[in-house]
Parts: structure tokens; sequence; C-alpha cells
């Protein structure tokens, strides 16, 4: 196999390389890293010394290649498929990106903050922390919901590297700051990534990973791990 993915299948940022693979059936192994394994953590770290994942490994092109958002341009580029998923023409490319880059650091970024502050000790938790990107997704729904306005997808009729950043982000960060009755098309367009045949597979994946989730019971139905029996 050329290319292996070295990821966890809880953590959303895996979810949005896996999302860019499954959506143009792109063959590639994949290496599930326990960071806290001393031997798989240093097989991670021998590829990338940050040991962030995911973190993409060609064989083929004897090449590395770090970060979600270079890791889709990259398989766009030297492993196309039926979804192109950075368009070709410049300016739309950019939009492309902008939503990208919207959606790690708008939506995944508070959200996890979030996360990391419930699993801190109690005396450590802050509290303004968590206020203050409660509200940066409530700003980041509302702009979502008005560029979605006409559009199927955020970026318009067909999906893009911007939706898979949106997916996993989306996923995680409607169980802490639930989408409004003003959020229509936001909440339409979330039914739609859930029912996307890709993220629906990254998804069933990651389920019998969910109950290491905080919020776990806050999850859709469906991905809610059952409670163990009294």
């Amino acid at each position: 196999m050329s290319l292996i993915l070295y990821q966890h299948p809880l953590a959303s940022f895996c979810h949005k390389v896996l999302m860019a693979l499954y959506e143009n059936g792109t063959p590639f192994e994949s290496r599930i890293i326990d960071l806290s394994n001393a031997e798989s953590r240093a097989s991670l770290a021998r590829l990338w010394p940050l040991t962030k994942f995911p973190v993409l490994r060609d064989e083929a092109l004897d090449s590395t290649v770090p970060e979600t958002s270079i890791i889709i341009e990259y398989l766009d580029r030297h492993y196309p498929g039926a979804t192109q998923l950075l368009p070709t023409e410049l300016s739309d490319a950019l939009c492309v990106r902008l939503w990208d880059r919207f959606f790690d650091l708008y939506v995944q970024e508070p959200m996890q903050a979030i996360v990391a502050d419930v699993r801190r000790a109690e005396k450590n938790q802050s509290p303004q922390g968590v206020a203050e990107a409660q509200s940066l997704l409530r700003t980041a729904y509302g702009m979502i919901e008005k560029q979605l306005d006409g559009k199927i997808w955020i970026t318009g009729d067909n999906l893009t590297m911007a939706d898979c950043a949106a997916a996993p982000a989306l996923f995680y960060a409607e169980t802490l700051v639930p989408f409004g009755e003003e959020h229509g098309r936001l909440k339409a367009y979330y039914q739609r990534l859930l029912d996307r045949p890709s993220f629906a597979r990254v998804l069933k994946e990651a389920m019998p990973y969910f109950h290491f989730y905080p919020y776990s019971e806050k999850l859709p139905a469906q991905f809610r791990p059952e409670k163990p029996n009294a």
C-alpha cells in the first residue's frame, strides 16, 4: 500500500482527512496511534516530531505529509478521484481554502478548547475561557448560516475540502453549543454531512471510541455509546 495514514479514529482532525480519502475511494493503510503508548507515539514522532496526527506517508513518492489541509490538497493533486476537493479556478480555490481555515480555526479550535477544559482538574478549569469559546462558536454558526444561503455545500453545489473540514468540526461542536432555531440552513447542511456516505463511514468506524468523549451523551442518538448494565 503506497499511502499510510497515521491517525486515531476519535480525533476530529483525522476525521477530516478520512472523509476526503473515503470520498474518492483512495486506497490507504490506516495505522492507529495511541499517544499514551511510548512505542506507538515514537512511530509517529519519527515522521513528525511534533507528534500531531494525522500524518500521511506516501511510500511511492517518498513523501511525508502533515497538516490536514495540506494532506487533502496533496491527495487532490497526486491521487485525484471523482470528487475534486479543491477547484481548479483560482477564486473558487481561495474560497474553499478560506472556509477550510474557517472551520479549523473558528469551530474546531473553540470546540477543542471546551473539551480540553473539562478534562482538567476543577481548580485549573477556566469558566471564562469556556464562555469565550462558546461565544465564538455562536458567532461562527451565524456566519455559516449566512454563507449557506442558496448553497448545498459550504461553497456551492459541489462538496470540497471545506466540507471535509466542516463535518467533524460541527459534529463535535453541536454537542457543546447546539444549533439554534435561527440556524435552519446550518441544521439542514449538518444533516447532509451526516448523510454523506464518506462521513457516515468515518463515524461508524469511530463509534467504538465515542465512550472516551466526555460529552458522548450529547452525540446524535445513533452514535451514543450504550450505557453499561447496572
